[in-house]
C-alpha cells in the first residue's frame, strides 16, 4: 500500500486542523449526529463534542450546526462553512500528495520491509 499523505495546519496559537478533525466532520456529514460520528471514531460523545466546539470557535462562522432534541430528535450537520473547510482541506491534501509523489516514492523505496513481509 502506498504511503498516505495527511496534512496538519498549525495556525497561530493552539489552533490546529488535521486529518482527525476533518474525518470527524465527514462522519458528522454522513451520520447527521455528533454521537454517531464519535462512535465511528472510537471516541466518547464528550470528546467528539469538545472537538466540534473547538472547531466552531476556531472559525469566524460555525462549522457544525446542532439541533437539540435528544434521543428521538436532535442531530448535527455541517454548515456551508463546514462543507467549505472540508472541501478546501481535502483539495490541499490531494495537491500536496501529487506535488510530492516522486519524493515519497523514493522514500518508500528506502524503507526496510514491514514486520511479516518477505525480505
Amino acid at each position: 500500500m502506498p504511503a498516505q499523505v495527511t496534512l496538519r495546519l498549525d495556525f497561530e496559537g493552539p489552533r490546529r486542523l488535521g486529518h482527525g478533525k476533518i474525518s470527524l466532520l465527514e462522519s458528522i456529514r454522513r451520520n447527521g449526529s455528533i454521537s454517531a460520528a464519535g462512535r465511528e471514531h472510537g471516541m466518547s460523545y464528550r470528546r467528539a463534542w469538545l472537538l466540534v466546539d473547538e472547531l466552531n470557535r476556531m472559525f469566524r462562522e460555525p462549522i457544525v450546526a446542532t439541533k437539540g432534541g435528544g434521543r428521538n430528535g436532535g442531530g448535527a450537520a455541517l454548515t456551508e462553512m463546514g462543507e467549505r473547510v472540508v472541501t478546501l482541506y481535502r483539495s490541499a491534501e490531494r495537491k500536496m500528495a501529487r506535488s510530492a509523489k516522486a519524493e515519497i516514492e523514493k522514500i518508500e523505496q528506502s524503507l526496510a520491509p514491514a514486520a511479516g513481509e518477505p525480505v
